[in-house]
């Protein structure tokens, strides 16, 4: 077998080419690979990057290999069993042999090929087609976040900061200020001892001349290369830096009737939903908001895995929600995003109750509110959430709804929703 080997020069990092190579040629393999780590992670944690499993079978070459025709003899060394004409017996153990990879004897299985993503690899196959269309960011006005600038020399400071270059300029300039005067003087005392010697004047002249000349040196020579005036530092500066933030509102029907299945189907929906705010804005916030016939707070352990008892009322999630937004998430500089998760069952006149305090309240505040409604398998009928839910899609252009059977349809929903063709105007 011959071996090609790619031994051209590359910079710092040796595989950059090769790995920009590999990342173009398997990116639908990869992708595959990064949409499965949705589940195995939390909502925060879900965007950093790591080590992805492509199906060794996936990325199968091409070989170079010699040809069947012709006559070969070749001698392996070391050999002490065979000879020429001998059959080589099968292996022991059965006809399906072992394979190869982690498991033996249950048929010929390969090892998965293990790549390294990072942040923004990840997130840039995650999301390369996707965009918040018509998007408007509210920057905070007086906010705590500073950024350091750049703002001249000076001169005190740490030695790490130290601008040599300036520090140089300087020095040079004090040398020729204060040399330039000196090494005039020398230039003439030198010519007029010269001139002295030329026409043989009196050895005391000649000696007072030599010793001018060489007071003169060393007066030069005590001028110091470098001085602590001299000594420049790079000053930085600390100014208000205008901060895009969101908040993003998970909220959660937790009763009986959502399952385990059901609440694994809407994590996924957030978690994908966190990380394509977090590509759009530099500070985004999770609030979980859980409810059954009353709703609270909690935190994202609680929301997904605490189980809870009750009937369902979604207009008191929505009600906490806005009292939220009024306490602590100014629209003036948050940009609010919701994601509502349910099966759609709710009492009595709770529905109608629900779309016209979202349609009130909620919608003229969020920038965007994504209902997703997760029936029981093979569930197609209308419930009553969704009717109710109905009269907003088409009037409200911040508003989608969509349905989820199963979770392979979560992330070409969540695609629909945020495709870069869709236009909806900004609340």
């Amino acid at each position: 077998m011959d071996h090609l080997i790619d031994r051209r020069l590359a910079g710092g990092n040796k595989s950059a080419v090769n790995r920009e190579r590999f990342l173009r040629r398997y990116k639908e393999q990869i992708r595959r690979s990064v949409k499965g780590t949705v589940a195995e992670r939390s909502i925060t944690d879900i965007d950093k990057g790591g080590n992805v499993n492509i199906p060794a079978r996936d990325i199968r070459e091409p070989v170079f290999r010699h040809g069947p025709g012709g006559e070969r003899e070749i001698v392996h060394t070391g050999n002490k069993e065979f000879s020429a004409g001998d059959t080589i017996p099968r292996p022991e153990g059965g006809g399906e042999g072992q394979g190869r990879g982690n498991q033996g004897g249950e048929g010929e299985t390969v090892d998965d090929f293990v790549f390294t993503l990072s942040r923004e690899e990840f997130l840039d196959l995650f999301f390369e087609d996707m965009e918040l269309p018509d998007m408007v960011r509210n920057f905070l006005g007086e906010v705590p976040e500073r950024k350091w600038v750049r703002a001249g020399f000076r001169r005190e400071g740490s030695p790490n900061n130290l601008a040599v270059v300036r520090t140089l300029k300087q020095s040079l300039g004090r040398r020729i200020a204060l040399s330039s005067a000196i090494r005039d003087e020398l230039e003439a005392a030198r010519r007029e001892l010269e001139e002295a010697e030329r026409r043989s004047v009196s050895v005391l002249q000649v000696s007072m001349l030599r010793e001018r000349v060489e007071e003169l040196e060393k007066k030069l020579a005590r001028v110091p290369f470098l001085d602590d005036l001299d000594l420049r530092y790079r000053n930085r500066v600390a100014v208000p830096a205008p901060v895009a933030r969101a908040v993003m509102f998970c909220l959660m029907d937790v009763s009986a009737s959502m399952d385990e299945r059901k609440k694994e189907l809407a994590k996924r929906f957030y978690a994908l939903l966190y990380l394509f705010l977090t590509r759009k804005y530099e500070h985004v916030e999770l609030v979980f908001i859980r409810h059954t016939d009353n709703a609270e707070e909690c935190d994202e352990d609680a929301f997904f895995h605490d189980p809870r008892t009750g009937g369902t009322v979604v207009c008191s999630a929505l009600e906490l929600m806005h009292k939220i937004v009024d306490e602590r998430f100014e629209p003036a500089g948050w940009n609010i995003y919701a994601a509502q998760a349910s099966d759609g069952d709710a009492f009595g006149s709770d529905p109608a109750k629900s779309m016209r305090y979202l349609r009130e309240f909620l919608l003229p505040l969020a920038r965007y509110f994504a209902y997703v409604e997760i029936p029981d398998e093979n569930d197609n009928r209308t419930s009553t959430l969704w009717a109710a839910y109905e009269e907003l899609a088409g009037a409200e252009p911040n508003f989608a709804m969509r349905r989820v059977h199963g979770r392979a349809e979560i992330y070409p929903v969540f695609r629909d929703l945020f495709k870069k063709e869709t236009a909806w105007g900004a609340a």
